[in-house]
């Protein structure tokens, strides 16, 4: 079987009729070719003949795009069976076969139906078969072969991501990068130029530049300045054909943006400036503002303000605003127009981030110099000083005088000042102010132990100008006068047992007193004398608190000698640590067992006695006459009436038990006639303590051996 293929390449200007290619069959088919015409390859022109040369077959060509009205001829099949008297039928099976490719089964032409693009599908596998038309038995075995679309320049290039948007810094160097862009052709990049791209620049000269095989943009000039300009539109073509007449192009937009660095330093737009700051102005408060305008952006555009000199960079200050790049000047002191009018400053804006490559350009700081003019402002009166303390007494008398205060108009004018104290409606006054001098007095009695101390609030205003106020706070101390008497704490309810021992506390009483500490707290405790006096009881006086003692008990009848062992002729009562058992003379009962039995009169000892001693017959004459209470009595008003006797430091009791019994004594003390066995040598043993009791019970011994 033999097959002769055409295919035939139109363009634009030139037509050429060429490729018709005829192959040999495979197995054992004889081949007779009338006419081969090989391929147009590019650059060659000349058309080869090779007749009755044998080929193997396996592909057609056809023209993609083809626009012709009638379908377009793409080859023919034909077998060396045939002889032309149309036995012999062509069979075309495979892809596109009967819709996209025809055959005329008796010559075995074959023909393209439609129009077909190559970008879509490149090839078309179909299979060849010639049978007899009478048996339809296959005259040779089935072939396949492949039909190729083949490529025109029928696609533009394309940029598939543009527009493109970038960015440069200002100031670059010529031939800096700053873009590469590709565009893409859907051509046959292996068959001729209709995929060979080429770059150009349209729009952006002569900023810009762009490679021509590599599609690179690049600056173009030295230095682009940024605040010069900032935007740039350049717009790239991209030709087929490599560029030659003919092709087809495309082109996108670059949009270019130069970035800022910090080539500019700060400016201030003039260099004298005025500023008015009245005086009145609060420290603390912003009382202006200064910008030095710089035409960089972002980070290079910032700055920090400072003071360098002048006479008024103690009394101002500046700090800068990040948001608006301003410099606000603070009030660091207080103003006074009366002193001084005006202040100068010398105030400088520098860059806070350089870039060394651009030092050049600098210095990256400016200077300038401000004029602050003080305003003069009506002010309020002045005290002397910021609060005042007073101190009057208690009880004085309505009008004393507690203190004065001081105001003065700090202006030029120093006009009069009136006073008045700001109370308000609810308030109780205690007090009243000399409209003219500020002497404040006292318009009640004053109580320190119902309100020891007042704050109020004096205002002062100038005769000019009465709304123009300034206040003042004074505290009013109200000193304390003994005029409170001493009070028991509480009422005291005490409760004695009957059996409670001569001398012992039986209750601690308090006082308080509403006056202050150094009128108050310190008293002097005793019974009253117009009241009668309960012999069974008795004060002690600490200075602050009293203890009552129990001095006598009553009501129950016990022996003084508890137990046989308990034996004492005297009862030793210590209020202080000294004396121990040689101090026989705190107390002496026998002059309270038997009046009449009292050998002598018995006197402190703590004291120096003043009073001359009497005879001891009068002593005891005087003993024997008078009852023991009456002598307790006398004793106790000798006590308080004497001037000498100190701070106690001992305690005497005495107690009475009454008159004696018509029976006599049945005490062992007072009996010489007691019989004992007991033997009290053992007394002697047992140490100095028990010394005076081995003493007492020795003599007692040697009496009853007697």
């Amino acid at each position: 079987m033999k097959i002769t293929s055409t295919s035939c390449i139109c363009p634009v200007l030139v037509c050429l009729c060429f490729v018709q290619r005829c192959y040999g069959t495979a197995h054992h088919s004889s081949v007779k070719v009338t006419r081969n015409q090989t391929k147009h390859i590019e650059g060659e022109t000349e058309v080869h003949h090779r007749p009755k040369r044998g080929w193997v077959w396996n592909q057609f060509f056809v023209l993609e795009e083809h626009m012709g009205p009638d379908p377009q001829y793409v080859g023919k099949l034909h077998s060396n069976s045939d002889k032309g008297d149309g036995s012999v039928k062509y069979i075309l099976t495979g892809e596109g076969a009967g819709t996209i490719f025809i055959i005329d089964d008796t010559t075995g032409d074959i023909h393209s139906t439609k129009s077909l693009d190559r970008e879509q599908k490149t090839h078309y596998v179909l299979h060849a078969q010639a049978i007899d038309r009478r048996t339809n038995k296959p005259l040779e075995p089935e072939s396949e072969f492949i039909i190729k679309v083949q490529d025109i320049n029928d696609n533009a290039p394309k940029f598939i991501d543009g527009p493109y948007i970038v960015t440069v810094p200002e100031m670059s160097d010529m031939g800096t990068s700053v873009l590469q862009v590709t565009a893409t052709d859907a051509d046959d990049p292996t068959y001729g130029n209709s995929a060979r791209v080429v770059y150009s620049i349209l729009q952006g000269q002569p900023y810009f530049s762009v490679d021509p095989k590599t599609g690179v943009i690049r600056t173009a000039l030295h230095n682009m300045d940024r605040e010069a300009r900032e935007h740039y539109s350049v717009v790239i073509q991209a030709k087929d054909m490599a560029g030659q007449v003919g092709g087809l192009s495309g082109s996108t937009t670059v949009n270019i943006t130069l970035t800022d660095v910090n080539d500019n330093p700060p400016r201030f737009p003039q260099k004298h400036y005025q500023l008015y700051v009245p005086e009145s102005a609060q420290v603390g408060s912003a009382v202006g503002k200064i910008k030095a305008n710089d035409a960089d952006t972002g980070s290079n555009a910032d700055m920090t303000y400072s003071i360098i000199n002048g006479d008024g960079i103690g009394i101002f200050t500046i700090s800068t605003d990040k948001e608006t790049r301003e410099g606000i000047l603070f009030l660091k002191k207080p103003l006074n127009y009366e002193k001084k009018k005006s202040y100068t400053l010398n105030i400088e804006g520098a860059n806070t981030h350089l870039d060394f490559r651009f030092s050049h350009l600098g210095p990256f700081k400016d200077a300038t110099m401000l004029k602050i003019i003080v305003g003069d402002v009506n002010e309020p009166p002045l005290f002397s000083m910021p609060s005042y303390i007073m101190e009057v007494y208690e009880n004085a008398k309505v009008g004393t005088v507690v203190g004065t205060v001081l105001a003065q108009d700090p202006d030029s004018a120093n006009s009069l000042v009136r006073y008045f104290i700001d109370y308000n409606d609810e308030d109780d006054r205690f007090f009243n102010i000399d409209a003219n001098t500020g002497s404040i007095k006292t318009t009640k009695v004053l109580d320190r132990e119902e309100t020891p101390w007042y704050n109020i609030t004096v205002a002062a205003s100038e005769n000019d100008n009465p709304g123009l106020l300034s206040h003042v706070t004074v505290g009013i101390k109200i000193l304390d006068v003994n005029d409170n008497p001493p009070e028991l704490a509480r009422e005291y309810d005490i409760v004695v047992c009957e059996n409670s021992k001569p001398g012992q506390v039986i209750h601690t009483i308090s006082a308080t007193d509403k006056d202050d500490f150094a009128n108050g707290p310190r008293f002097n405790f005793f019974l009253d004398e117009h009241l009668s006096i309960n012999p069974n009881f008795t004060l002690r006086d600490n200075e602050a608190i009293v203890v009552l003692f129990i001095t006598l008990r009553r009501s129950k009848k016990e022996p003084l000698i508890i137990s046989e062992e308990d034996v004492r002729e005297n009862v030793v009562t210590y209020d202080d640590e000294g004396g121990g058992e040689e101090d026989t003379e705190a107390f002496d009962i026998t002059a309270l067992r038997n009046p009449s039995a009292a050998e002598e009169l018995k006197y402190r000892r703590d004291i120096r006695p003043e009073v001359k001693l009497t005879p001891r017959h009068q002593t005891l004459s005087t003993l024997e006459s008078i009852d023991v209470q009456e002598f307790i009595k006398q004793r106790l008003a000798e006590a308080d009436l004497d001037p000498s006797v100190p701070p106690y430091d001992s305690l005497q009791t005495y107690a009475y038990e009454g008159q004696r019994s018509e029976a006599g004594s049945i005490s062992s003390l007072d009996s010489a006639t007691t019989q004992s066995d007991q033997d009290y040598h053992y007394l002697g043993d047992w140490g100095p303590e028990f010394k005076k009791l081995a003493e007492l019970y020795g003599e007692i011994e040697s009496e009853r051996t007697t």
